[in-house]
């Protein structure tokens, strides 16, 4: 018996990188997948963002693996959307079981940029985080059989280290640390009903998001913060792979884990413990 089998998965920024792979590997834990990314570009964001060719790769690669998929093309800044896309996931598979509330910009670094990259930030980071809760919650409790909900922090929601002034920096450190308090208040408020919270906090990933040649720009602008040793992980690696992210969801959001509510589980090859 797989580890995910029976449950439907609801994941936000599935087009590629770390949702993709939560994606594709849930699938293959049997579980059955809904899917959503916004599949067009933030101007605040300076690298190109997923595009629905991405949202149809994931489809294809999940149906690869033996799963079955749900996707849509949503925005988390619109609760509408979500909730739409959420729906029809439902209408297809006849329940939802857990939320992965994945989708994320990182790092809105454009020099220059005004303080809408702030906003950008805010927008999608934290009050998508919410959005995705509250549009998956009332599921979840009609449904009274509990369910996991796993929220993607950051190593930077608790350092400083390596963050410079511009306005997305500031915001996309902000809202990680900010999520951490949406999980606490999430975490105590649903105990009752057996619906976990929890936040993974990841280190740099290998993904679209963090290799490409618009951050390799940046960090030759910035070598101060590319150098600074406070942003190394102690152990030998430079990234993390998305799958070392994936595997910590899976495992919060599967059986192992039901008594496993408010916590932080950190994929941080040693960042925090320095």
């Amino acid at each position: 018996m797989a580890r995910l089998d029976g449950k439907v998965v609801f994941i936000t920024g599935a087009a590629r990188g770390q949702g993709r792979s939560h994606a594709v590997e849930m699938a293959k834990e049997g579980a059955s997948i809904i899917a959503i990314d916004i599949c067009e570009q933030i101007p605040t964001v300076f690298y190109p963002m997923s595009t629905k060719d991405d949202l149809d790769e994931t489809v294809r690669q999940v149906e690869a693996a033996g799963g079955r998929i749900v996707a849509r093309v949503a925005d988390v800044r619109d609760r509408e959307s979500l909730k739409a896309a959420l729906a029809d996931g439902v209408a297809e598979f006849g329940r939802v079981d857990a939320l992965i509330a994945n989708a994320g910009i990182m790092p809105l670094i454009n020099e220059g940029a005004d303080d809408r990259a702030w906003f950008d930030g805010i927008d999608v980071l934290l009050t998508g985080v919410w959005h995705s809760i509250e549009a998956t919650l009332p599921y979840l409790l009609e449904q009274g059989q509990g369910g996991s909900i796993v929220i993607t922090g950051s190593t930077s929601g608790n350092s400083g280290a390596g963050i410079n002034r511009l306005p997305g920096m500031v915001s996309y450190s902000a809202c990680k640390a900010g999520v951490v308090g949406l999980m606490r208040i999430y975490a105590s408020k649903l105990t009752q009903d057996m619906i976990r919270v929890n936040v993974v906090h990841p280190t740099g990933v290998n993904t679209p998001m963090v290799v490409n040649n618009e951050h390799k720009s940046y960090t030759e602008q910035f070598p101060e913060i590319a150098n600074d040793p406070m942003i190394k992980n102690p152990m030998p690696v430079d990234l993390v792979e998305p799958i070392d992210v994936t595997n910590a969801m899976i495992y919060l959001v599967s059986d192992e884990a039901r008594y496993v509510t408010g916590s932080q589980l950190a994929v941080d090859a040693g960042f925090f413990n320095r």
